[in-house]
């Protein structure tokens, strides 16, 4: 295949990038700044411009771009980049696809469970209506903003993404020095549910989403989610540490402000029914062989 991919620096793009190259696929990879190599091509979301021949004929675009949502606290001036980037640049791609001489045949357009807001214990899938707050009022506008590539007959599947588990970054590697050095532990009472998924699993259901004639929203979280307290209690069993500290809610929201309630703090127990409805094996299910594998 000959696949484009933007986001392709990002913690899952750059794992998506490797596995697909691996295999023999063709990526090009669209970037902001000039390209340097015949793989690599322009895009600019904030002209609304992508370079024609990244997208006329490939087999499959898939578009991961985004400010990262937990890489600093949530001032206004952030929450609006964090917005602005993803609308900005899901429109750009949509538009461009939708108006390609030859269109790919599939989108596969990065989302998140963020949609759902915060589930509290109650398990929920796709069918499940939008929650409340800041993240999950984006989420719905950021799956709108692909509607001119559905409306042109573009296959387009929105994958909501978990907490994916890699040692190179997100909410496992972030934390990983400090669960070395025996000082992590539970986030508040540790009661929240966490909807996981290994990095390997991430980019397998990717390429799946790619190859099978699924469309709209799909989870993309293992099949069983866990409460902060016993993820954190596995963390602590795989890198043989003490989990013993405990960080109050107070300092959380304190540190991270709006961030801290819609990010380490809100319960989300969401399940991937559609994906396993079309048949996709997760290789780990279980929490501890996830990050025994990841670790």
């Amino acid at each position: 295949m000959r696949v484009t991919i933007t986001g392709s620096s990002g913690l899952i793009g750059s794992a998506l990038v490797r596995s697909l190259r691996r295999d023999g696929h063709q990526v090009v990879r669209l970037l902001r700044r000039e390209p340097f190599t015949s793989d690599e091509a322009r895009w600019s979301p904030a002209d609304g411009c992508v370079e024609a021949a990244s997208l006329d004929g490939v087999d499959a675009v898939v578009h991961l771009a985004g400010a990262g949502v937990a890489d600093r606290p949530w001032t206004r001036a952030y929450k609006r980049k964090i917005r602005e980037s993803r609308l900005a640049g899901t429109r750009t791609i949509a538009e461009a696809i939708a108006t390609a001489v030859q269109r790919p045949p599939v989108l596969v357009c990065g989302s998140a469970i963020g949609f759902y807001g915060d589930t509290g214990g109650r398990e929920v899938d796709e069918k499940a209506p939008a929650g409340s707050g800041f993240f999950a009022a984006l989420v719905r506008e950021w799956e709108a903003a692909a509607r001119p590539a559905t409306d042109a007959g573009v296959r387009v599947v929105q994958p909501r993404t978990g907490v994916v588990l890699s040692r190179e970054g997100g909410l496992l590697g972030t934390a990983l020095p400090l669960f070395r050095l025996g000082l992590g532990g539970r986030l508040g009472d540790g009661g929240q549910w966490t909807s996981w998924i290994s990095i390997h699993d991430q980019v397998a259901a990717l390429r799946f989403l790619i190859d099978h004639e699924i469309a709209g929203p799909v989870n993309l979280t293992a099949p069983n989610p866990v409460t902060n307290d016993v993820y954190t209690r596995a963390l602590g069993r795989v890198l043989h540490r003490p989990t013993r500290v405990t960080v109050p809610k107070v300092a959380l929201r304190t540190a991270l402000r709006e961030l801290a309630d819609e990010g380490p703090l809100i319960s989300q127990r969401v399940v991937p029914k559609r994906l396993e409805e079309a048949g996709f094996r997760f290789a780990h299910e279980d929490v501890d062989a996830a990050l025994r594998a990841v670790l």
